[in-house]
């Protein structure tokens, strides 16, 4: 059932308006109580350092700590965060607005007090780098047993012979000297046009199998292009001389099984003001690390077609997937999660209706049996899609996140805050001063309006 749905913004930013889309979480697996979210939050001191979302009473309330370096119109650019399985650290993979006209900067960052007010040390700084997704695990049974092993997923446009999808692995990132142990190693192993999809999404579970899922582009004219939905494994926490190559194609032979193949994508055509190209999502079953799953997105039928989410499963280790389990026309941002039971956590955002009454609606649903029983999704957010107008691309996001601890699902999600409870039918929390008869936003000194925006929420589903 739905515990909690807060909006993140502090009551102390209650005057501000800026577009908070793209949001990111972590929850700490040894203390769920303490959490991190982001978004495209500039500093609202304007500050050198960008902030981070913090919360250690389990989501309920939020406030701001300026403690990632550099500091653009969004604060970071694409972040992501993940805590580690023990010890407390967090780690964070930014896009540095401190980079040079033209380029993108990763960086990668840790800290072991997330409530901390110090500014989070750089592991990791190179160039030419796309959407870092952070996943972090601690092996205390393994050898070198209680070695952070962190992951950051991204799109390495440096790479050679367009093997972009990459994975930047660290076997001891809590205590290796900088870089922390982190290196870059190709997901990619076959033909590209020249780059992968920028999504690579990981799964790590506790026996030590990771997977990731990246995008293969393997045909482009002009916009549209074509691509196969990929998943490499490591069944050694990638301690291996040649990690994520485990898993070999049942077609071709080559690193990775596809899942499906010659999808169609229609780079940044746009949907109820977002912009489409590249959902992407994995999980594997904490249960059973032969069962894992994969959402993406792509265009049904070519490019007039409709832009579709799809859920697949593997119960083999990713060597063959089912067919559709699930689909969700003119869907964006699916997340997938696998709860402590074996039952599957599903949030996706889906533009609904017509013309002017077109709404974003997010919503979110669990299945114990694979969908053999009909599940009715929660509703957790509905709101106008044309308000407010877009500042910057991406409206809501290119991506949200669902994260499982025990029995529980956490998510983040972004969208419209505009104040009417008719757009929360199971209600919310909003910490910023808000006057909901009046449907207005108001200003820290509670007299002065403030227009409607895009703001990061977070959620909490209890579950068995």
């Amino acid at each position: 059932m739905l515990e909690r749905l807060v909006n993140i913004i502090p009551q102390s930013l209650s005057g501000e308006a800026n577009q908070d889309s793209e949001p990111n979480l972590a929850v700490n697996p040894a203390r769920p109580t303490d959490m991190v979210a982001t978004a495209f939050t500039p500093d609202p001191m304007h500050g050198a350092n960008a902030p981070i979302y913090v919360s250690n009473d389990g989501g309920e309330s939020w406030s701001l700590r300026t403690v990632v370096p550099g500091n653009g119109p969004s604060g970071t650019m694409d972040i992501s965060v993940g805590f580690a399985t023990s010890g407390g650290i967090l780690y964070c993979g930014i896009l540095s607005p401190n980079a040079p006209i033209g380029k993108t900067r990763l960086q990668i960052l840790r800290t072991s007090n997330f409530l901390s007010t110090a500014t989070m040390p750089v592991l990791v700084d190179r160039l030419g780098v796309d959407q870092p997704w952070v996943v972090a695990g601690t092996p205390l049974a393994a050898p070198g047993g209680g070695s952070d092993r962190v992951y950051v997923g991204n799109n390495d446009l440096g790479a050679t012979a367009g093997h972009t999808a990459t994975v930047d692995l660290s076997l001891d990132a809590a205590q290796a000297p900088n870089p922390a142990g982190f290196a870059p190693h190709r997901l990619e192993q076959d033909a590209t046009v020249g780059q992968d999809g920028p999504p690579v999404r990981l799964a790590v579970h506790p026996d030590g199998t990771v997977y990731a899922v990246h995008q293969r582009w393997t045909a482009a004219k002009g916009t549209t292009i074509s691509m196969d939905v990929v998943v490499t494994r490591d069944d050694a926490w990638g301690a291996v001389a040649n990690p994520f190559t485990a898993l070999s194609d049942s077609g071709d032979h080559s690193v990775g099984q596809r899942v499906v193949a010659a999808r169609t994508v229609v780079w940044n055509a746009m949907m109820g003001q977002e912009r489409l190209g590249a959902d992407s999502a994995i999980a594997v079953d904490p249960t059973n690390s032969s069962i894992v799953w994969v959402a993406w997105g792509d265009r049904v039928g070519g490019r007039t077609g409709k832009w579709t989410v799809h859920v697949s499963r593997s119960t083999d280790r990713g060597q063959s997937w089912s067919n559709d389990l699930r689909t969700i026309t003119r869907g964006k941002n699916p997340c997938l999660a696998v709860n402590a039971s074996g039952h599957l956590g599903l949030s996706c955002q889906q533009l609904i209706g017509q013309g002017p009454s077109q709404r974003w609606q997010t919503s979110f649903e669990v299945t114990a049996d694979v969908w053999a029983t009909a599940v009715k999704p929660t509703v957790l957010h509905t709101a106008l899609a044309a308000l407010p107008v877009h500042s910057f691309l991406p409206y809501l996001g290119d991506y949200a996140r669902l994260v499982a601890v025990g029995p529980h699902f956490y998510g983040v999600f972004s969208g419209s805050n505009h104040p009417d409870k008719v757009n929360f039918p199971n209600d919310v929390v909003y910490q910023r001063n808000t006057d909901w008869p009046a449907h207005t936003l108001y200003d820290l000194d509670g007299r002065t309006p403030v227009p409607d925006s895009i703001d990061p929420f977070f959620f909490h589903w209890s579950g068995a």
